[in-house]
């Protein structure tokens, strides 16, 4: 089911207003995202089959775990088509920590796994003397104007978890310091990335995911 009302003019009424595919692949943390939706309100479903995101208005994919892992869970649910026909019709997306980083052609961590290829770069593992993971809180710094943070917002700190990183490229709008300089958001068009957590990134966090359930 897509809404949460069955009936014939409750379905008519919710088609009218943003739904969220949130991606159930079987390792994204669902349920803090989906926590924040609800504190939020947003209208969301949580999907593992291609039919329910062909319907969606927006997609969202939070990621934990392994590149190879998420890549081959695409392929095995059949949703790498759709979410690249999805993103390509103009359907906003948002990839969290691993989901954004499917968003790269490749990455160290598997390297014969492929990912979206929507940026044309390779996701690459912390060479630091720095404790990895890269786990906690550390600030974001801007480098472009941004559709999901506020510019208002002079000390920008968000909750991090990985062991992997995206390069900076001419799509990065916010960068971090971890032993070396790493893409913290991409932005191109209607397709948004952020290697944090927002959904454990308290209310800055919060703000993020409202940006772009209000896109």
């Amino acid at each position: 089911m897509l809404y949460r009302h069955a009936d014939e003019r409750s379905v008519a009424k919710h088609k009218r207003v943003a739904v969220i595919a949130v991606v159930d692949y079987g390792a994204g943390n669902l349920r803090s995202v989906t926590n924040v939706l609800d504190l939020l309100r947003a209208e969301y479903q949580v999907v593992s089959d291609a039919s329910s995101i062909v319907g969606a208005s927006k997609v969202l994919l939070p990621g934990v775990g392994h590149f190879g892992q998420l890549s081959s869970a695409i392929d095995r649910l059949d949703l790498r088509s759709v979410l690249l026909d999805s993103i390509n019709g103009g359907i906003p997306y948002l990839g969290i920590c691993l989901g954004m980083q499917v968003l790269f052609s490749s990455s160290d961590e598997s390297p014969e796994s492929e990912g979206l290829g929507i940026f044309k770069a390779s996701v690459h593992k912390f060479e630091t003397s720095e404790r990895i993971p890269h786990m906690g809180w550390n600030t974001i710094e801007s480098q472009a104007p941004s559709a999901l943070v506020e510019a208002s917002q002079v000390e920008k700190s968000a909750y991090f978890a990985h062991s992997y990183f995206c390069p900076v490229v001419p799509s990065t709008t916010f960068t971090c310091e971890y032993g070396s300089t790493f893409s913290a958001v991409v932005e191109h068009n209607n397709v948004f990335g952020v290697q944090f957590h927002p959904e454990k990134s308290a209310q800055f966090g919060i703000g993020v995911i409202k940006k772009f359930a209000d896109l």
